[in-house]
């Protein structure tokens, strides 16, 4: 029975990682639409102040002080301003690139995931892990192409995103058992909203009456997308949800063809190929999968 509860928790927080990744990519894409016309500082802002104000009032009066105070401070804010970091760096390079390059290259992270919870969390890490790291860096090579005439030095950012990406993975695992996932859905983003609304003098561009739903529409979508993978974290390891992460790629990629013209070239197909076979090689030899 006990075997059986565990197999339905691990495919319901599959099923959950996949859902935000839909999510997610959409709140990307949002992202990329609305940076035409407003500062990325300002995009990202509206992602994470109004994440922060929807979650406050949804769970802020039914929780009150449990929901607000979080039993390790230090840790929600580390795993914050990871988040923060990653926000920026994938931003600033949607910004130039397409989406579905940018998410690949980000989504390196799940391989590094395997590493970071092996001398984080203790869990076992064996040769073929250093084989699927490899495949992952190979397949950022692809779609870096140094040395070929098709590098772009933007896309380094988010290559830098994706070490930040694992490492708050790895601290929402590590905050599963001390903090609810409602205290840590809102000390996601509150430290970027606080450090963004000071600094919004600086790069604030006024929105028009349209624009205004949609940023309001960033933070839903990014509340929903994390109260997600929260909730699969919470369900399941690190490194057995880390190859379901994957599927954003796909769905970035087809947006960018769909709502950007982005084209698919052979070298990012070539690469992606490459990221979520490390993924995958790396979690079926991690999960004990046969």
């Amino acid at each position: 029975m006990k075997a059986d509860a565990r197999r339905g928790g691990q495919h319901r927080a599959i099923a959950l990682v996949a859902l935000a990744s839909v999510v997610l990519a959409g709140m990307d894409a949002l992202g990329k639409h609305l940076m035409h016309d407003l500062p990325a500082a300002q995009v990202v802002w509206a992602r994470y102040t109004f994440h922060t104000l929807l979650v406050g009032a949804l769970f802020g009066l039914r929780h009150r002080r449990e929901f607000v105070r979080p039993r390790h401070p230090w840790l929600q804010l580390l795993r914050g301003l990871c988040l923060l970091g990653v926000t920026f760096g994938m931003y600033t390079a949607i910004r130039r690139a397409p989406l579905g390059e940018v998410t690949a290259i980000l989504f390196l992270a799940p391989i590094l995931v395997t590493l970071l919870a092996a001398w984080l969390l203790r869990e076992p890490l064996r040769p073929v892990h250093l084989l699927a790291l490899a495949l992952g860096f190979g397949g950022v090579l692809s779609i870096l192409q140094p040395g070929l005439g098709g590098f772009r030095p933007i896309l380094l950012l988010p290559l830098g995103s994706a070490v930040l990406l694992a490492l708050y993975f790895i601290l929402t695992r590590q905050l599963r058992a001390r903090d609810s996932e409602y205290t840590t859905l809102f000390h996601t983003t509150i430290a970027g909203s606080l450090v963004l609304s000071l600094a919004a003098p600086v790069f604030w561009h006024p929105p028009t009456p349209g624009q205004w739903p949609l940023l309001a529409l960033m933070g839903l979508l990014g509340a929903s997308g994390h109260l997600m993978l929260i909730q699969a974290f919470h369900r399941a390891s690190a490194a057995s949800l880390s190859p379901w992460l994957n599927l954003q790629i796909a769905v970035a990629a087809l947006y960018g063809m769909v709502l950007f013209g982005d084209a698919l070239t052979p070298g990012f197909a070539l690469g992606a190929a490459l990221i979520v076979l490390g993924g995958v090689l790396s979690w079926r030899n991690r999960a004990g999968v046969p």
